[in-house]
């Protein structure tokens, strides 16, 4: 008795199923239509990506070359690249015509480093490296506040690149014989915890040379 009920059930149960099916046939069938949909857009967009990616490569290290090889001549070639605002390939095309001095405008400079800062979706401690980066390209020719304002946000933050950030700043306040505030900067990077033992070492000679300490 109890075996027939059950398969009464079971199959009271398919019927149901079936029913529901049937009812919402076309609900469903839409909504698979609109998973393969997504499926094919992600997969697509990646690789949509994945191409340009290797676009953005090609004619980045093809500036590159023609450079090594004697054409000066690429300054429009390298700001197209950053204004295309990626994360690997514009901070690249940016260095390199800043190591190469293409650019010799300290305002145009400065608002490079500002896209890359706040325009660029660059990973945390890129977006900190290329801050440090702005502080001491700076650092020969502005003010105190000025610098100090580049460099807070690493400052401020618990970034791997606080020790050189605050470092930065003790030996700007040393050059302009502001001994008390070269001090506290050194101390602060001393007082650190996980800093690398290279600093920590160079920076107590630091200290000793110029503080007797």
């Amino acid at each position: 008795m109890d075996e027939e009920i059950e398969i009464i059930n079971a199959n009271t149960r398919a019927e149901k199923f079936k029913h529901f099916l049937k009812s919402r046939r076309k609900q469903l069938f839409s909504l698979l239509i609109l998973i393969i949909l997504i499926l094919i857009s992600f997969f697509g967009y990646q690789e949509f990506k994945s191409k340009n990616k290797e676009k953005l490569a090609n004619k980045y290290n093809f500036i590159v070359t023609n450079f090594e090889n004697g054409e000066k001549n690429v300054n429009a070639e390298l700001i197209e690249i950053i204004n295309v605002k990626d994360i690997t390939y514009s901070p690249l095309a940016f260095f390199f015509l800043l190591d190469n001095d293409l650019i010799s405008s300290i305002d145009e400079i400065n608002s490079y480093f500002d896209f890359l800062i706040n325009k660029v979706p660059l990973e945390k401690e890129i977006k900190n490296l290329t801050i440090y980066k702005k502080g001491l390209y700076n650092s020969d020719f502005v003010e105190e506040n000025e610098l100090l304002d580049i460099l807070n946000p690493i400052i401020k933050s618990e970034s791997m690149w606080k020790p050189q950030a605050l470092y930065l700043m003790a030996e700007y306040y040393l050059s302009n014989n502001q001994m008390q505030k070269s001090k506290e900067f050194f101390n602060q990077i001393v007082d650190m915890e996980n800093i690398s033992p290279k600093i920590k070492l160079e920076v107590q000679k630091r200290l000793r040379s110029n503080f007797s300490e």
